[in-house]
């Protein structure tokens, strides 16, 4: 069995649960609905106030999809009743952040400003306090399309390993390489 594939998943009072008959799985919370669409082979039941997710046979193809869709209904159900947070940090002299109707302007050092529209699903929240970098907070309920939209930022101005300039995930440890050291003659 696989370790992932077999743990059940916690169902909370306040979020339910539906399979159609195209075995696509619909989670409903306070924080919105989110569906997935589940391989017809894998099944979702609810069993005592768990989720449990089990496959039909030993195949290697059902083993990988096993977990997979363990981790995708439990992401869901996650996601509708308590949501994702994602936390990232502008560095670089000069750099900007702000937010107008979830449009993300940047200014990233580059000759114009930067301008990304935020998919409604997330909200999106700029901060900039005096002294510290300007930090940039994320919010959703579906994890994929937060992750999608926080690598589409930082791909905007990616981390340099000389001066640790461009956009990373607060906390995120960057490994620094030495600059060019001058000759002695």
């Amino acid at each position: 069995m696989s370790r992932i594939g077999k743990k059940p998943i916690a169902l909370p009072s306040n979020v339910t649960l539906s399979v159609d008959d195209q075995n696509v799985v619909t989670v409903k919370g306070p924080k919105g609905t989110l569906t997935q669409s589940v391989d017809p082979d894998i099944s979702v039941a609810i069993e005592d106030g768990h989720i449990q997710v089990s496959r039909p046979t030993e195949q290697k193809r059902h083993k990988a999809l096993h977990g997979l869709y363990r981790s995708l209904v439990n992401n869901m159900v996650t996601g509708v009743s308590e949501g994702f947070k994602l936390d990232l940090e502008v560095i670089g002299v000069g750099y900007k952040a702000s937010v107008v109707n979830n449009i993300l302007e940047l200014q990233l050092g580059y000759s114009h400003n930067v301008f990304l529209a935020v998919p409604t699903e997330i909200k999106v929240t700029a901060v900039t306090e005096k002294g510290q970098n300007p930090k940039v907070y994320l919010e959703g309920s579906d994890k994929q399309l937060l992750g999608d939209v926080a690598a589409k930022i930082r791909s905007l101005r990616k981390v340099e390993p000389y001066k640790g300039k461009g956009i990373r995930f607060i906390g995120e440890q960057v490994r620094r390489k030495a600059g060019k050291s001058s000759s002695k003659k």
